[in-house]
């Protein structure tokens, strides 16, 4: 490619052949000028569902909805022009059948342009996942801790210790033998990561599963520490821009209170200056 030539979108694809060279960098966004930001230095873009509690407020991804998933999506697709964008299917828009899956992941597709879905879920839903890829949707997979199913599962807990390695070994088995491109392990053990890492033919993306992955993915919000209700084990603070907002708000408020603000700067005089004599 010419250095004059538009850049090619990242697609399903390019993600599979990535397996095993350079790490997958992946970061969440919901908007478009945090979008822009992550497509200068991401390969991927996921509108997370955790959308629902970073931007509004909810006390777990539950009742986000295709909705809130489809309006965020837009938005981020029309701020991305390299990375790939990858919508998480909401908590009921997908369980009940492969078909009400279909429905709403074409759904999500037509209406944001984006070309791919998550979804989590192991063994149970490969049947799901293959007659989706069967049907040209190309799905990333998620295992491991799978937050919609926070209620059964008894909170957000490591998944994987013990007995359960073996099944989170079979989960991702199953979802690359159904057709996922990739497949998100959550809060897994960073040994059993790693095994599975080395026993899958598709990309591994860690989120608390160490550094044998094939990528890493964080919450944009968290790692810029703008959401800071609680700060899980695996998350790295690159910023502190919770703190800085809140500085520069207090002192804007002390401004407008003490009348300081806004200034002669920033107003606009009653008459414009006059023009001098043209030369």
């Amino acid at each position: 490619m010419s250095a004059t030539s538009p850049l090619r979108p990242v697609l399903p694809p390019d993600i599979r052949a990535r397996k095993g060279s350079a790490p997958l960098v992946v970061l969440t966004a919901y908007t478009t000028p945090m979008a822009r930001l992550v497509d200068a230095h991401c390969d991927i873009a996921l509108v997370g569902d955790s959308l629902g509690m970073v931007l509004h407020g909810l006390p777990s991804t539950l009742g986000v909805t295709m909705e809130m998933m489809i309006l965020h999506g837009r938005s981020v697709v029309r701020g991305c022009g390299k990375a790939m964008v990858v919508i998480d299917m909401p908590f009921g828009s997908y369980e009940e059948s492969p078909e009400q899956a279909y429905r709403n992941a074409a759904r999500l597709m037509a209406e944001t342009g984006a070309p791919a879905v998550k979804l989590e879920g192991g063994a149970h839903m490969a049947d799901t996942i293959a007659f989706l890829t069967k049907r040209g949707v190309p799905v990333m997979a998620h295992v491991g801790l799978t937050p919609q199913a926070v209620n059964t599962l008894g909170g957000y807990k490591v998944v994987g210790r013990d007995d359960e390695a073996d099944r989170v070994m079979q989960d991702a088995l199953a979802v690359q033998e159904a057709g996922a491109f990739s497949v998100v392990l959550e809060k897994v053990p960073m040994g059993l990561a790693g095994r599975i890492t080395k026993a899958l033919d598709i990309p591994t993306i860690g989120i608390g599963a160490g550094v044998g992955c094939d990528g890493q993915v964080l919450v944009i919000d968290d790692m810029l520490g703008l959401f800071t209700e609680f700060r899980p084990k695996f998350v790295k603070r690159y910023a502190e821009l919770g703190r800085t907002a809140d500085e520069a708000i207090a002192t804007y408020a002390a401004e407008v209170r003490a009348c300081t603000f806004p200034a002669d700067e920033h107003s606009f005089p009653d008459q414009l200056p006059a023009k001098g004599p043209k030369s």
